[in-house]
């Protein structure tokens, strides 16, 4: 008879998500805190990244569309404070800050001014290349393991549910599905952490590769010119 009024009591019950975090074991609570706060920081790095690609993208226009309309570079140089969320700005001032300390010098470029010039321009590529791409492997990170972060909160949670019914002799589903549902939870979150991570991390790789190919074809143009001069 009790076991009969228990079981109608579990049935009755009407668990909602919020509920079953709240009634879930002490392990399966840390996990999800971890996974809810791993979404956070991805969230705010997907917005923090998003717009800085968006400026990137919009003052990179600008600057190539000055640069290949025979603005000259003095001039470019002197206003580099307007382009400076421009990766191609960045590696022009490197590559043009070289340039000057070059002609400095002598006056006029050798071989050995052009190389140091095209290693200006590489350091300046791979600086900016860091500084796009930093804080976006954490995206990486929480979409390879959120899923099995959440998945060993659910094998914890079912672990201990089935640990109930040893200790209680009660097999009946309707006793066991509050906890089974506490743990899937967990892989629920974990999911919810993972997919928007994946997502924007290849989103974000993408319109990196695009922004070093930039990089490159710039540099290489840059040079070009410098080597039609000598």
């Amino acid at each position: 008879m009790n076991i009969f009024l228990a079981t109608t009591a579990v049935v009755g019950a009407r668990y909602n998500a919020w509920d079953l975090m709240l009634h879930a074991g002490p392990m399966v609570k840390v996990v999800m805190l971890i996974l809810v706060l791993s979404s956070v920081v991805c969230w705010t790095i997907i917005v923090a990244k998003y717009r800085m690609y968006k400026e990137a993208n919009k003052y990179t226009e600008l600057f190539l569309n000055n640069f290949y309309e025979g603005s000259g570079w003095d001039d470019l140089f002197k206003k580099m404070n307007i382009y400076r969320s421009s990766p191609l700005a960045h590696v022009f001032h490197a590559g043009y800050n070289e340039l000057e300390k070059s002609n400095n010098k002598k006056g006029s470029l050798d071989q050995s001014h052009f190389d140091n010039i095209i290693r200006a321009l590489r350091r300046a590529i791979i600086a900016e290349t860091t500084r796009l791409e930093r804080m976006i492997y954490f995206l990486a990170t929480t979409g390879a393991t959120a899923p099995f972060i959440g998945l060993f909160g659910t094998v914890w949670g079912i672990m201990n549910s089935f640990q109930g019914i040893g200790a209680t002799g009660v097999a009946n589903l309707a006793v066991v599905a509050p906890g089974i549902s506490e743990a899937l939870i967990a892989t629920a979150i974990g999911l919810a952490a993972a997919i928007p991570a994946v997502v924007a991390y290849n989103y974000f790789q993408s319109r990196l590769r695009v922004f070093i190919s930039e990089m490159e074809n710039f540099a290489s143009d840059f040079t070009n010119i410098i080597k039609r001069s000598m």
